[in-house]
């Protein structure tokens, strides 16, 4: 846990409940699709004004619809960023930032990683993590706050031969003004700056959220919860069904299978990537708290459950949900109550599936177990990430991969 800084999924200090969702009125743009020859454009969500020099995608020419792909697709790269402040994570900067690298360097042995960092630290961030790379490890110089780059950076959606990037208008969790706010601004820019830096267009998404609050099995069905994205801190005024329509415009998602989440709890309001993933279409993997969890918690999880179980795709199959136990909270070696201590928040690169190890033996074993049925094929590998877990976050939440273009048509 940070010194005198809340973490990323701490309980509010203030002692709060749940916080209550609301649901106003607002207008949604349209659909957003991109051609397959479209110049860098941005579509801006509503209330956000475009920034100067961007434009909605052409319209002219081959049309493509852009979809989310499953993260089990194959990548080109995976993304990650170097914890910059010692604001944010103060006397555990240095270890935060050995997690990182040890998390790049295992990364590399499957696909090569992109690191962001600031100017003035890539020298460091390529000393850390250059020596004895499989692939490349190539530290790319764009200023950023933190570590967490599946939520500030770009959402990929992919078709037959074109990749765009969607930018989700990172706003720092919706949490300026409470207890869990940490500074954001160089966050938000990343996720322009990196499709800049990469040529690949960039689409702005008509929501504000996270990449950690999507998850789909790209084939159209996303897993989302209420309490991370139809919540006033990110989409004011929107209701739900305006969300949903907001995700499936510009995710190219034909349904979206709600789960309620928990507000207020952590900084995240619950992303998904900690409750349920996919793990192949018609398979959903459900996070299943462990001894010792917080009732608020459990209540969650049972709720997700229940959803889950008499949920249908968007092809309309029914789900198969493979619970994943997390390990014991008193035998983890995890510093104190803000500790992530869930193996859902796993990250699947190319032949591989990267997963945390707690130090319950039994747990770790168990989950390592589960996600080798789950992923055959690929390799299980897992990490000690202590001090990134601290920080109330995960290998998931530490990277984020841009999929290969699929063939053209």
């Amino acid at each position: 846990m940070h010194t005198s800084t809340p973490s990323r999924r701490g309980l509010l200090r203030l002692g709060a409940a749940a916080v209550p969702l609301i649901a106003l009125g607002t207008a949604l743009p349209a659909t957003a699709r991109a051609a397959t020859a479209a110049p860098a454009g941005a579509l801006a969500p509503a209330g956000v004004p475009a920034p100067a020099g961007t434009v909605a995608p052409a319209a002219a020419g081959t049309t493509a619809r852009l979809r989310m792909p499953a993260e089990s697709d194959r990548h080109d790269r995976t993304f990650m960023a170097w914890p910059a402040l010692s604001s944010i994570w103060r006397t555990q900067l240095s270890a935060v930032r050995d997690d990182i690298a040890t998390v790049a360097y295992e990364i590399s042995r499957y696909e090569p990683v992109v690191m962001v960092a600031r100017p003035g630290q890539a020298a460091d961030a390529r000393y850390y993590c250059g020596p004895g790379a499989y692939h490349a490890i190539t530290v790319v110089e764009i200023s950023n706050d933190d570590l967490w780059i599946r939520d500030f950076g770009p959402t990929f959606v992919v078709a037959p031969g074109t990749v765009a990037g969607v930018d989700t208008n990172f706003n720092g969790w919706g949490k300026t003004g409470t207890p869990y706010y940490q500074r954001y601004t160089e966050d938000a820019a990343v996720a322009a700056a990196l499709l800049a830096e990469y040529g690949v267009d960039r689409v702005r998404a008509p929501f504000v959220g996270e990449g950690g609050a999507l998850e789909t099995d790209g084939q159209g069905t996303l897993l989302a919860t209420v309490s991370s994205l139809v919540n006033p801190n990110r989409n004011p005024g929107m209701s739900q069904d305006q969300v949903e329509q907001a995700l499936k415009a510009s995710l190219g998602m034909d349904k979206v299978i709600w789960l309620a989440g928990l507000a207020g709890q952590d900084i995240t309001d619950y992303h998904i990537d900690c409750l349920a993933r996919f793990t192949a279409p018609g398979r959903v993997i459900l996070d299943k708290p462990g001894p010792g969890t917080d009732r608020t918690w459990i209540d969650a999880y049972e709720q997700a459950r229940q959803v889950l179980r008499t949920a249908t795709d968007a092809q309309g199959r029914p789900l198969t949900v493979v619970e994943l136990p997390g390990p014991d909270r008193a035998r983890i070696r995890g510093r104190g109550k803000d500790f992530l201590s869930s193996y859902t928040n796993f990250y699947v690169a190319n032949g591989a599936v990267f997963v945390p190890q707690f130090g319950d033996a039994g747990a770790d074993a168990r989950a390592r177990s589960i996600l080798r049925a789950e992923f055959p094929g690929r390799d299980v590998v897992q990490l000690n990430i202590d001090t990134i877990a601290s920080g109330g976050g995960g290998i998931h939440c530490a990277t984020q991969a841009q999929p290969a273009v699929p063939p053209a048509l």
